[in-house]
């Protein structure tokens, strides 16, 4: 699937959403980042997509670009270790 960039009106491949991110959180701070996210009519796993992407990007110093960067190779896991 491909996304119209409406800044610039370049066509970007939509990324990927296959890895999870497990985070303990105070209950009270979900409670309200999840009321936030609600009046911005956005889920909170996009905004949290949304906040990664902008701390990628200010510490690489360039726009995020998925393809310049190779996928992480998967962990073996294994019950006999």
């Amino acid at each position: 699937m491909r996304l119209k960039c409406e800044a610039n009106h370049a066509i970007v491949p939509l990324e990927s959403r296959t890895a999870r991110l497990t985070l303990l959180i105070d209950p009270r701070k979900k409670a309200v980042f999840e009321r936030l996210c609600a009046e911005e009519d956005a889920t909170p796993s996009q905004v949290v997509r949304r906040l990664i992407r902008a701390y990628v990007e200010e510490r690489l110093g360039k726009p995020w670009r998925p393809e310049e960067v190779p996928f992480p190779r998967r962990r073996r896991t294994s019950k006999h270790r």
